[in-house]
């Protein structure tokens, strides 16, 4: 009896530690048309099998204006919470960031003002920043094109990033591990 209870540990263990190394994939594709916004975020663990989904946009709520002045104070008070933590959750990014792998960038931007000389100019920069990052990065593929009909920013992507959680589970543990975080993870579970 005790011997399948230690195998049955040990699977569940050696599971997670395989979760870990495999990490997660997250799938973001969006399109931004005018003022509309739809979208679809997925995470799929294993690379294949989808643990969470969401498409945007999502139903309207009617909501009273009572509440919206209640979720401003709450806000304030959990930006008072965030404060302390600050150079905790900088050097988690950090961390974070090395922990990344990009497997598709893929975005697209149509870009206009009403002044044809500044739809041009701008234009121009916003090639030159887009030709450094494709060529930074071999994944990449993020391209602009101008328009002269007036203001437009429409863009739309199809992204794809793998997080390695086996490298980020020691700066996960190294963050919660600080009493402000903590404060503050509880501030915004409880919406205060």
């Amino acid at each position: 009896m005790l011997n399948i209870l230690g195998m049955i540990i040990l699977i569940i263990i050696l599971f997670i530690i395989v979760l870990l190394y495999f990490g997660v994939r997250i799938t973001l594709i969006y399109e931004k048309k005018d003022s509309k916004l739809k979208g679809c975020l997925k995470i799929l663990i294993f690379k294949k099998i989808k643990v969470y989904s969401s498409t945007y946009p999502k139903p309207d709520k009617d909501d009273d204006k009572d509440e919206e002045k209640e979720k401003e104070r709450d806000g304030q008070k959990i930006f008072e919470l965030m404060k302390p933590c600050l150079g905790y959750f900088k050097e988690f990014l950090q961390s974070f960031v090395k922990c990344i792998n990009v497997v598709k960038l893929e975005n697209h931007l149509i870009f206009g003002l009403d002044s044809y000389a500044d739809t041009g100019k701008y234009i121009g920069y916003i090639w030159g920043l887009l030709s450094i990052v494709n060529s930074a990065h071999k994944n990449a593929m993020l391209s602009a094109e101008p328009s002269f009909n007036g203001s437009v920013f429409d863009i739309k992507g199809d992204n794809e990033l793998d997080i390695n959680l086996l490298k980020l589970t020691p700066s996960i543990i190294k963050l919660i591990s600080k009493k402000e975080v903590r404060l503050f993870i509880k501030g915004v579970k409880n919406g205060r």
